[in-house]
């Protein structure tokens, strides 16, 4: 279908307002561009929580699907060194997981389980305080990312979180990859941090963050925000508790005991 000069002009306006004025005409007006670039989010929360009911998680298979999940969607390498190793999501003791509440007292099939561990997205994230390129920032929604390009390596939001939930690239990742299994996120470079990013790329599509799909319902994400959200009606219903409450972080990942 043609384009009169009115209508090639209102939408060179709104791709400017946009931000994709940049772009060529061939691209911004190819079939579907224009559409894919303006449409909002599928999903949207006022601050994204995930819980993480531990008492599904029993066999070795349950942590590894999910483990499993996050490293094909991110093409996260596997590492030997375990002082160089990248982890966005793993499996820790209470001790290590918990520290903080540790008792003489604890039950024994507590203290010998393993918990689910990522990164945190705190309300109150000392990683963002203490990047000193921004590189690190938290979005209006609670989701504390990374900005690969503006990361130099400093490591001091490595320093800064307390949960041990960044890795630092100290080698080129992509050779640790013996294949991209998600050609749709990029692979990242010798230098910089990463972590878990609650999967926004899904969730600007309307699908789950991979892990919480692929747990079979012991992974729950949603709208904290939200009275009526699943979230919300499993905290109300169920015993919960967050990793290292006291330091005034406030953890957005919730396990259920």
């Amino acid at each position: 279908m043609g384009m009169n000069r009115r209508e090639f002009l209102r939408i060179a306006g709104i791709a400017s307002l946009w931000g994709l004025g940049g772009k060529t005409a061939f691209e911004i007006l190819k079939p579907g561009a224009l559409e894919a670039q303006l449409r909002p989010p599928l999903m949207k929360a006022k601050k994204w929580a995930m819980v993480i009911d531990t008492r599904k998680f029993n066999a070795p298979e349950d942590f590894q699907k999910v483990i499993d999940a996050c490293v094909k969607a991110h093409n996260i390498p596997k590492v030997a060194n375990q002082r160089q190793e990248i982890k966005w999501i793993w499996k820790e003791k209470y001790e290590n997981a918990f520290p903080d509440d540790l008792n003489q007292f604890l039950p024994e099939p507590v203290e010998q389980k393993f918990f689910l561990v990522m990164c945190n997205h705190c309300t109150n994230p000392p990683c963002v305080r203490v990047c000193p390129t921004k590189a690190t920032f938290k979005r209006p929604d609670g989701i504390v990312m990374m900005d690969y390009h503006r990361c130099i390596g400093c490591r001091f939001c490595m320093a800064g979180c307390p949960y041990g939930s960044r890795s630092f690239n100290f080698r080129d990742p992509r050779r640790f990859l013996k294949e991209i299994t998600n050609p749709d996120y990029p692979t990242r470079s010798k230098g910089v941090v990463e972590k878990c990013n609650f999967c926004e790329e899904r969730l600007a599509k309307g699908q789950l963050p991979a892990c919480v799909e692929a747990s079979n319902g012991a992974m729950t994400f949603g709208d904290l925000d939200n009275p009526d959200s699943e979230v919300r009606k499993l905290l109300r219903e169920n015993y919960s508790i967050r990793r290292k409450p006291n330091l005034g972080t406030q953890p957005n990942v919730y396990y259920l005991i």
